[in-house]
Order: C-alpha cells, then structure tokens, then sequence
C-alpha cells in the first residue's frame, strides 16, 4: 500500500476565513436572483466549507449585461494597451501579497497540495497575468501588399464579451489562463467556476477590482453547469465562448453556441495521454517520470500520462521500480508538507475512480499495486497500476481523471506509435529515450497538442496548449491564446496614381 499520512495535519494550519460567497457582478458582490445557495466540501473531510451563492440564467443574464456596456460604452477595450497592461501588473502583485491565502482556499476546495500552490500555482498565476499584460500593447495588425491599386491593413480587435466556463481541478491556472489574454486583448468576461471549487475565483475577482480593472469587465458567476453554464453557451448576447472540461460537456457547449447567435468556440477537453518509454532510456528516471505523469494532483488533470507503454528489453525493471515508487508515494492530508497526494475533489469524482478500478479488474487487468480506498474518512485513494491490458478495455481507453495507470509492453517503434494513437483523444503525450531519431520520429508521428521529450507536465506561459481530435481545439497559454479572443478586420482604400502598388 502507499505511504499514508492521514493524520489530518490541518490542526498545524489556520483555516482561513472564507470573505467571498457572493456572485461577483459588475463590480459588486452580490446575492442570486433567486437567493439561492450551494455547498462547497472540504474532500479531506467530507463536510462543508461554506455556502455559496448559485447563480443561474437571470443571474447570467445580468453578468452578460453589465459586461456588455462595459464592452461597448467602457474605458477597457479603449484604453491603450500598455494602460490595461499596467492594471493587470498591479492585479499580479495583489495576487502574490495573498498567496498563503489563495493557496488555502484551493487547498480546502479541491484537495490540492498546499506546498505545491503556495510554492508554485498561485505564484505561476501571478507570472501568467504578467504575460499577457506584456502582450496588451503588442497587439498589432499587417500592412497588406495588395495584388490591385489599394492600400489594405488589418486591424486586430477585442471580440467582445466572453463565456469562460473553468474546471475544478486548477481552479487558479485555469482562471487566469483564461482570463489574463482575454483582458490583454481588451474584452470584458462572464466566467463561471466550477461548482466544486468556486472560492478561489471570488477572490480573484476582489483583487482585480482593487487592482483597478473597471466595474463589468469581469464577472464572476458560481453556479452549476445545466444552468449557469448553460445560459453562458446559448446567451444571444455573448461573443465567444471557452470552455475546458469533459468531452460530453464540450459538446453541449458547441450545441448551445451554434443554435444560438453561432459564437465561436474553444475547447480543452478529455484525455488518454500516452508516454512512450524506450529500451535506451535510464529506468530510474523513466519510472519517476512515468509516476509523476499520473499521480500528479492526484491523476485529476486531463495531460496525465495514463496509458504508459514500455519497451520489451527493460519492461520488467521498469515495472519493478515503478510498483517501488507507487507503494512509496505518500497519500494523506495536502497540508502536510510531507504528503504527495491529496483527495480526489469530490465524493463523486471519488466513486466514479473507484468504480474505474473494479471495471479493469472485471475486464482481466492485472492489478500491480493500489486500487483501494485509504481511511474511512476524506475522497483518498491509493496510486493504481494495472498491468496485462488489452487495448479495447474500459481503463486503456476511458479518460479516468484519477491516480490510474495502465502499463503495457511493446517490441518495434512502430508498434507503440500505433498504440499511442490508438485512442479518441490527442491531449498530450510523452516519449523517453537517448536516441535524437527515436524522438523526431516519433514526436512527429503522434496526434497529440504537445509531446514532451525525456520529460512531462513541462508547461510555460509561452507554450501554447490544446488538443488534436475529441481533445478539443483552440489552444490556451502563448500568444495564440491571445489571437482566440481578437478579431481580424481588413480595412481597404483605393490608391490612385501613385507610382508604386
């Protein structure tokens, strides 16, 4: 079994006062329409946190309204560049004198590790705003050559208002990454968190009013997604749309956009990534690499490397070390500096892991290490490694979103680019190996948005990310993300005489 610590070490640590459970609506905190409110968990303990307001259609209604006068009639998207650059700044620094705190409430909220977000994802949300307030003054159209007798340019524009629809398992990076280049391109924004972790999101917000963002151009809309979520896809009045989630939400989302006013769309959503692991790679390294890319934030992240396929000549050192590692992997409270993995985000997400577990034994999996429940109290479940699996199984092709991997062996290099592709998803993938043609050759035969090489999770605010088949389109982080939120409009005047076209 893993390492446990459940000792619950959130007695050496303060919980923070919860300020913020309101909507956040044209610059205010207020009260749903219908006074309705929702429970947010703590998955370490299973009880609630606080109650949160939940919004829904009338309550987007008014988000969309007051985002767009501040679109239409606001200083935002007129002001320069470099002026909304200088607000996001402020709002980074604001983010960084709250770190502790912010990294509290995604701790208690989505069972994050407390170390990791104080030490790494609130800081990293800091530098993401910083990004793209450097781009907010860069943003700059073509002089076009004109095959006739006129002068063209192209001007880049804010698209307008848009529905940015965010998941629970990086509430933060999520937020910004979503945020941060649609204000650097000068739109205004209904966002909605998702239900299970919407205290982050709130304080977010709080900052970025203090930090100067003007009233309406960001709202933020806790609610659920058959209704808020909903009503952001299919309002007439929004101009865009982006979405990260699950696969069968993201085709409601398309659904929603085309039957309404046809407001493009962006989706990040599901994944099976695979990891490539070669017979020249050091299995130390290869192991570590194989492990962390699944049991990272508790396999709730849609990159993780879940299906790992490794080559015949060290397939069984490498599964050898790997079962070390995972039983060594320590599993308990994320408050605990010591602790790796926290629990899953909720009871539901919890069971449906479980449930995943059971299936790939019913299937004829072999079950390696894990698989069960740790405690009787908190979502925590131990790292799962199933070996013996056939590629048309539930656990090989079914995106688990939990600590789950399945290992299987391969001879020819053709061979494991086949298997690699061999899934409805092209998220991320991962390959290891000493060999510079093994790594172009397969780098270039994967369908997947990003291949790390002899490494995994390597994101950076200039790497842009996304997906290729039922993994989505449009890509997040780098200046394309920024280019999603923009318009290109041509402008073309007649020359006359002039000596040159």
């Amino acid at each position: 079994m893993a390492g446990v610590s459940n000792g619950h070490d959130g007695s050496s640590f303060k919980m923070p006062s919860i300020k913020f459970t309101k909507l956040f609506i044209n610059g205010q905190f207020v009260h749903s329409i219908s006074g309705k409110e929702f429970e947010t968990i703590d998955p370490r303990t299973e009880e609630v946190i606080t109650k949160v307001a939940e919004g829904a259609k009338e309550d987007i209604d008014v988000a969309v309204k007051a985002a767009r006068v501040a679109f239409d009639y606001g200083p935002w998207p007129r002001m320069p560049g470099a002026e909304r650059g200088r607000i996001m700044m402020k709002w980074a620094e604001l983010i960084e004198q709250h770190v502790e705190e912010i990294a509290a409430l995604d701790a208690i909220n989505a069972g994050k590790l407390y170390h990791i977000l104080k030490g790494g994802e609130i800081p990293g949300a800091a530098r993401t705003i910083r990004y793209y307030a450097g781009a907010a003054d860069k943003i700059h159209g073509e002089v076009l050559k004109a095959g006739r007798e006129f002068h063209a340019y192209t001007l880049m524009e804010p698209i307008g208002v848009v529905g940015l629809i965010i998941p629970w398992n990086f509430p933060s990076i999520m937020f910004v990454g979503k945020v941060a280049p649609a204000l650097a391109a000068g739109c205004t924004i209904v966002l909605k968190p998702a239900e299970q972790t919407p205290l982050s999101a709130l304080f977010y917000a709080h900052l970025a009013k203090q930090a100067g963002i003007p009233d309406g151009v960001l709202n933020v809309v806790p609610g659920f997604g058959s209704t808020a979520g909903a009503a952001i896809c299919s309002h007439m009045d929004i101009d865009k749309v982006s979405f990260t989630g699950s696969t069968e939400v993201g085709r409601e989302v398309m659904r929603a956009a085309a039957n309404s006013n046809l407001k493009p769309v962006s989706l990040e959503l599901g994944g099976k990534s695979p990891l490539l692991v070669f017979d020249d790679a050091d299995v130390d390294t290869a192991a570590q690499i194989a492990l962390l890319g699944v049991i990272f934030n508790k396999g709730e992240i849609c990159v993780a490397g879940s299906r790992v396929f490794v080559q015949e000549g060290i397939y069984d050192e490498f599964e050898k070390k790997l079962v070390e590692k995972a039983k060594a992997w320590v599993v308990g409270d994320p408050f605990d500096p010591k602790v790796q993995q926290g629990p899953q985000v909720n009871k539901k997400q919890f069971e449906k892991i479980l449930s995943y577990i059971e299936h790939g034994k019913r299937e004829g999996a072999t079950l390696l290490t894990g698989g069960k429940r740790i405690g009787n109290k908190g979502y925590y479940i131990e790292p799962t490694i199933f070996s013996n699996v056939k590629e048309d199984m539930q656990v090989v092709q079914d995106e688990i979103f939990g600590p789950v991997m399945v290992l299987k062996k391969f001879k020819t290099i053709e061979e494991a680019i086949t298997s690699a592709n061999n899934t409805k998803y092209g998220l991320a993938s991962g390959i290891v190996t000493k060999n510079l043609d093994i790594a172009n050759t397969v780098s270039r035969s994967i369908r997947a948005g990003i291949v790390w090489i002899n490494c995994y999770f390597a994101f950076g605010d200039d790497i842009p990310y996304g997906g290729y088949k039922m993994s989505g389109f449009g890509r997040d982080f780098g200046l394309e993300a920024l280019h999603k939120y923009l318009q290109v409009k041509s402008v073309v005047t007649p020359i006359y005489n002039s000596p040159w076209l």
